[in-house]
C-alpha cells in the first residue's frame, strides 16, 4: 500500500516549489494547495498533482480541506499570520502538522497546543527547515554531552541570499527587537544585543545576536535556561545596526511597513536552484555549566534552501511512516539528536577532539 494522502500548503511559493518538485522527483504524490488558485492549479497541472485553493480564514473552513489527510507540510508564510489557523484546523481534522517557520512565537504557539495535539492524536512539529533542524540537533547533541549545562550559544552562517518571503518575515520582526532566553524566559533585548567572534570550522567570523527560532526550540529540546543565537555578519554592519535601533522602531508604523512590503514584493522570488547548488552553511554551538566547564561542536550542511528541502521531506517521511507520537515536538525531540547526521553532505565535529 502507498503512503496516505498529504498536502503541501503554499506549494506555489518560493520554497514550496522547491519542496514540491523534489517530492515529485522522489516519487511522492502530494496534494498541492495555497491561496492563489491560478498559481496552484497551474503548478498542479504541470506536475500532474491534485490541487486545492483556499484561504486560511476560519478553522472549520480550513479543516474541510484537510479531512482524511494524514499530514500537512505548511510552507506559506509569514507564519506569524498563517501558522496558528493551520494548526487549529489540523487539530480539528486530525491531521499531522509540520511547517518550515523560523519564528519564535509560532514555535511557542505549537508548544502551547501540546495537550490538544495529544488528545487529537496528531503531531505538531514546527520548524522542520534550515531553521531549526541543524541547530536544534546540534543543541541536543551538546546537551547530551553536558547534561548539567545552564547556558547555550548557537551561531550560523549560510543565509546570504534570501527569498522574498524570508525578507518579509525579517522586516516584520525588526520593530520587536531581539530576543534571547534568560532563566527560562523568552526576553526582549535590543537588536544586535551582543556580538562575538565565532570559531566556525572555516575560520572566525563576527556575529551578532538575532531572534532566531532556537530561542524557543532549543529550550523545549534541552531545557537549558539561557540561550543566545548569533548570525555571522560583517563586523562593520553590527555597529551600523546598533546605531539604527531608533529607526528600526519606525518599521512598526503602518505607512512604513506598507512601503517596505511593496519593496519586498518587487524582489525576485529568491536565488535560483542553480545558484544555490554550491551553497554551504556552517553552525557552531557551545554549552557551559555553573562550574565554568564548556563543550563546543561544529556542523557543516548544504545551504539554507537546499537544506530546507531535505529536512522538510525527511521529517514528513518520518511522520507518514508513523515514526512520531502525538503532541508538540521540536525536530530533535521528534526524530532524535542525530537526525541531521542522516542527511547527505552533513559533517559534524567536536571542537578540540
Amino acid at each position: 500500500m502507498g503512503r496516505p494522502a498529504w498536502m503541501i500548503y503554499g506549494a506555489n511559493g518560493y520554497t514550496g516549489r522547491w519542496i514540491t518538485r523534489e517530492a515529485i522527483a522522489r516519487g511522492m504524490h502530494p496534494i498541492l494547495a495555497g491561496r492563489n488558485r491560478r498559481a496552484v492549479e497551474a503548478l498542479a497541472a504541470e506536475l500532474d498533482c491534485p490541487a486545492r485553493a483556499f484561504r486560511l480564514t476560519t478553522t472549520e473552513g480550513i479543516a474541510e480541506h484537510l479531512m482524511a489527510l494524514s499530514a500537512v507540510l505548511h510552507c506559506a508564510g509569514p507564519f506569524s499570520t498563517t501558522g496558528e489557523p493551520m494548526m487549529d484546523a489540523c487539530l480539528a481534522a486530525g491531521t499531522h502538522y509540520l511547517d518550515i517557520t523560523g519564528e519564535i512565537d509560532v514555535i511557542e504557539a505549537a508548544a502551547a497546543r501540546h495537550d490538544r495535539a495529544t488528545r487529537a492524536r496528531i503531531s505538531l512539529i514546527p520548524a522542520v527547515g534550515f531553521d531549526v533542524v541543524p541547530s536544534d540537533c546540534l543543541a541536543a547533541m551538546l546537551a547530551r554531552r553536558m547534561p548539567d549545562a545552564t547556558s547555550l550559544q548557537l551561531a550560523f552562517t549560510g543565509l546570504t541570499r534570501v527569498s522574498r518571503g524570508t525578507a518579509r518575515t525579517v522586516l516584520e520582526g525588526l520593530p520587536r527587537g531581539g530576543r534571547v532566553r534568560i532563566d527560562g524566559q523568552v526576553t526582549t533585548v535590543p537588536v544586535a544585543w551582543k556580538s562575538m567572534e565565532i570559531p566556525f570550522r572555516g575560520g572566525p567570523r563576527a556575529a551578532m545576536t538575532v531572534p532566531w527560532g532556537d530561542v524557543s526550540s532549543a529550550w523545549h529540546t534541552t531545557g537549558i535556561p539561557n540561550i543566545e543565537v548569533y548570525m555571522a555578519v560583517p563586523g562593520r554592519l553590527i555597529e551600523r545596526v546598533r546605531g539604527m535601533r531608533w529607526a528600526l522602531r519606525l518599521l512598526g508604523f503602518w505607512p512604513v511597513k506598507a512601503f517596505l512590503r511593496h519593496v519586498v514584493l518587487r524582489r525576485p522570488g529568491g536565488p535560483s536552484p542553480e545558484a544555490s547548488q554550491a551553497d554551504r552553511a556552517s553552525f557552531w554551538g557551545r554549552v557551559s555549566n555553573r562550574q565554568g566547564d564548556a563543550v563546543e561542536a561544529t556542523l557543516e550542511t548544504p545551504g539554507g534552501y537546499r537544506l530546507t528541502v531535505a529536512t522538510a521531506l525527511a521529517s514528513l517521511g518520518r511522520v507518514l511512516d508513523r515514526d512520531t507520537y502525538p503532541g508538540f515536538y521540536t525536530p530533535a525531540t521528534a526524530f532524535g539528536a542525530d537526525f541531521i547526521l542522516d542527511l547527505p553532505e552533513v559533517e559534524f565535529a567536536w571542537k578540540n577532539e
